[in-house]
């Protein structure tokens, strides 16, 4: 089967981390043939600035219903790899983009919406609430018979938007939060477990990295990620960049967070899974024997704590949406 990846088709382009991969493909559009993105009416309206800005960079935008095998099917023609950036909300749906692109005459490699913890890390993480859509995925991928596909596993995202691992996380503070405006923190067990994170600006650098080593990439769950640190080391960082003076902190034991996230399961919030995901990174779920950075030449090209802490305060403290 080639390995050649030169011309693209993303889902989900102009999403929370789909932006962020679009933007750094566009940025080496130089390494690769057409970059096409597949969105719908409604988002073509809905962001046409957008759109435009991308129209302008020689991306060639396709208007469609993802639901319709036939737009899709029409969608992949010339297309050699697809890049799935979809929400968590409709990650099931990839499962026919797959079988779609296992009957195209051009597809070869498939980059399904993972950006984030292994789920096959380890004998629990098939029991994981959150990652069962994600395995239905890898499960059709496994079983085509004309893909290969790649899995970029990044970790948490260490940015500043509402609910995420740097941001202000007020619907849920007690999986942890780092509120700039009001400098206050709320930290997992004593501050010091270790945690894998990727800015979402480095997801961007890290996909377009695999997709130019096609060899590295195929058919393997790549772990990498920005960098690693305790809660307690990036309070620490948030504290020197916002005057030096201690935050307001209080912690949330690990048994606490499960016992939270067990009452929110039964209870069929929809938050729940924002109390799992900080449990299973608390528990060690990022924490890969060693990390594939340097596979795709990615060692020295992602950001530090202390660059990430910058954007998340930067993002908290600013009046436009970024």
């Amino acid at each position: 089967m080639s390995s050649s990846i030169k011309n693209l088709l993303i889902f989900g382009a102009t999403g929370l981390i789909g932006s962020r991969i679009t933007r750094e493909i566009v940025k080496n559009k130089s390494k690769f043939g057409k970059i096409a993105i597949f969105t719908s009416k409604g988002t073509s309206e809905s962001k046409a600035s957008e759109l435009d800005n991308l129209k302008n960079e020689g991306v060639e935008i396709i208007i469609g219903d993802v639901s319709s095998a036939s737009d899709v099917t029409k969608a992949y023609e010339g297309v050699d790899t697809v890049i799935s950036a979809v929400g968590r909300n409709v990650i099931e749906q990839q499962i026919e983009l797959v079988r779609l692109a296992d009957e195209s005459s051009s597809v070869h490699r498939f980059f399904p919406s993972e950006y984030g913890t292994d789920i096959e890390y380890r004998p629990a993480s098939v029991n994981e609430v959150p990652h069962q859509k994600k395995l239905k995925v890898r499960a059709a991928l496994k079983a085509a018979d004309n893909l290969d596909h790649t899995y970029v596993v990044v970790g948490p995202y260490a940015d500043g938007e509402p609910g995420l691992a740097f941001g202000a996380n007020r619907a849920i503070p007690a999986a942890g939060t780092y509120d700039v405006k009001n400098k206050e923190a709320v930290l997992i067990e004593d501050g010091n477990l270790k945690v894998s994170y990727t800015t979402m600006k480095d997801v961007g650098k890290l996909v377009v990295l695999a997709l130019t080593h096609p060899e590295a990439s195929r058919n393997k769950a790549l772990r990498v990620n920005s960098f690693t640190t305790s809660d307690a080391e990036t309070l620490k960082e948030f504290e020197k960049q916002t005057g030096g003076q201690p935050w307001k902190v209080s912690y949330t034991p690990l048994d606490t967070l499960r016992k939270l996230e067990k009452e929110a399961t039964d209870a069929g919030k929809p938050y729940a899974v924002g109390f799992t995901l900080r449990r299973i990174w608390a528990e060690g779920g990022t924490l890969y024997e060693k990390r594939d950075n340097h596979l795709i030449e990615g060692e020295d090209v992602v950001e530090t704590l202390a660059e990430a802490v910058a954007e998340a305060i930067k993002v908290q403290t600013s009046t436009h949406k970024i």
